[in-house]
């Protein structure tokens, strides 16, 4: 049997209980997106993106490297149901800067958690929003969390999960609460991970949530320091091995000296 909670626990500084509770669900919620950055450095490196409960604990886990939704939210699912949650992965179209017009594909996965005959929504693999906490799936009400407040809204079939932004409502990912067995994941893993005109194939992203409402997030050569009032810190990178080091400070992702990382996005002259 693989050995899981021990030592995810100990990689995300948890300590709390283990009882199935929405405090506890809030508790691993927050201290995952606090500590496992969201991450396509290996998609940029050509390497594969394997979903099984060894790689995932071996990536995430021991290797303290990051992932993408499949792994993030494969990784929280297995967690959720050793603990003894009764949860599920729900399929999702990630929305975050694109017009209602426009239809992306369905290559995003959260968990659904039932407690007490209620469903909430717990994803921490969204990059740079990840929310924080654990959403209320039954409600239309603003939600608080650590950093940005959050709704659920419905229209007609669709459910879209959305994140205020200043004064705005900003849309984050549309579902329609339909489940994402394995290979529904594999197929959306593979797409994500190797198709040319996959976002992960052509930028830079690496984002984790910090303390006090702030978020670090790395898009190409612009790393991003923003604060809960909503002000931010930029700073241009300039060279690889400039990279590298804000790899290794701000995220706590170490790779080896020397290693080139290109897309589209991130050319160097």
């Amino acid at each position: 049997m693989v050995d899981l909670l021990e030592p995810y626990f100990q990689r995300i500084g948890y300590s709390g209980p283990r009882e199935p509770t929405l405090a506890t669900l809030h508790a691993i919620v927050a201290a995952h997106t606090r500590t496992i950055p969201f991450e396509n450095l290996d998609v940029l490196l050509g390497r594969p993106i394997v979903l099984d409960i060894e790689s995932l604990l071996g990536k995430l886990v021991h290797d303290h490297r990051g992932g993408y939704c499949f792994e993030h939210n494969g990784l929280l699912l297995f967690v959720l149901e050793a603990l003894g949650f009764e949860a599920q992965p729900l399929s999702a179209r990630v929305r975050l800067q694109r017009p209602r017009d426009f239809t992306p594909p369905r290559t995003h996965m959260f968990v659904r958690v039932w407690l007490e005959g209620r469903p909430w929504l717990a994803d921490v693999g969204v990059g740079g929003l990840s929310p924080t906490a654990a959403l209320r799936l039954d409600v239309e009400d603003e939600q608080a969390t650590p950093h940005e407040p959050r709704r659920i809204v419905r229209e007609d079939d669709r459910l879209f999960h959305q994140a205020r932004l200043g004064d705005t409502w900003a849309d984050v990912c549309e579902f329609t609460l339909e489940q994402m067995p394995p290979i529904d994941r594999e197929v959306a893993n593979w797409f994500t991970s190797a198709h040319p005109q996959s976002h992960f194939k052509n930028r830079l992203v690496v984002a984790r949530a910090a303390a006090d409402g702030v978020r670090h997030t790395l898009l190409n050569h612009e790393l991003t320091f923003r604060r809960a009032d909503g002000s931010a810190e930029h700073h241009r990178i300039e060279t690889p091995p400039e990279l590298l080091a804000i790899l290794d400070e701000v995220f706590e992702l170490r790779l080896p000296a020397g290693t080139r990382i290109e897309c589209e996005g991130l050319s160097w002259d």
